[in-house]
This record gives C-alpha cells, structure tokens and sequence, in this order.
C-alpha cells in the first residue's frame, strides 16, 4: 500500500512512536506546529473522518480515549490540549489516512486559522 502512515503501522517507515495499541499507534509529527505535538492514527486504512460509517463508531471511540491517553502521558492532559482532525484538502488534509493531531504545551489562540 502506498498510504504513507500505512507504511509506518506496518514498521517499513520508521517515527517516533509515543504510545501503541491494538487500534491505534501515536508518534511525533515531524513538523511540530507547538510544543507537543502528536498524531494519533488508526492501524486500519479509513481515508477521514467522512470516510467513518456506524460500524466505526466503537473505534471512534476508542481513538478519542487513546488520543486523551497520550495527551496525559506527555505532560498536557491537566493544562490543556486541542485534538484536531483535518477532513478534507480544504480543510488542511495531506495525508488521506485518519489521524488526529494532539497539540499542547502552549496557549492556543481561536479562531485557528
């Protein structure tokens, strides 16, 4: 499979990984946009967020969970932190694989941009 973060599940791409799970495998962006800066994707294949049916919504779940979970392990779960998800190229998508951005460590201005 071509998909870029595919290729980083399946260990033929290296990252710094954070935290793994069955569902999910959270690793450092390699252009941090703050201080933390942590994506969190799905080991399986789902292009975005729109791409997510109703036999998702378990996972869903789950991803959010792990995602709060990372947040917490690298030290901004208590002072605050955005998860974003960008769905879409208009919305900012590059990597057509789901993935979360985890930012923190900084103070977060609104609206993004």
């Amino acid at each position: 499979m071509s998909c870029l973060f595919c290729k980083i599940v399946g260990k033929e791409i290296p990252a710094t990984v954070v935290a793994e799970n069955d569902d999910a495998i959270a690793f450092r962006d390699i252009h941090p946009a703050a201080p933390t800066h942590v994506l969190v994707i799905p080991k399986t294949h789902i292009a975005s967020v729109a791409d997510m049916g109703a036999d998702d919504a378990a996972l869903l779940g789950r991803l959010v969970l792990f995602a709060s979970e990372v947040a917490k392990t690298e030290g901004i779960g208590e002072t605050g932190f955005r998860l974003v998800s960008n769905t879409g190229p208009n919305a900012g998508q590059s990597v057509f694989h789901l993935h979360w951005h985890v930012l923190g460590g900084r103070t977060m201005s609104w609206p993004p941009g």
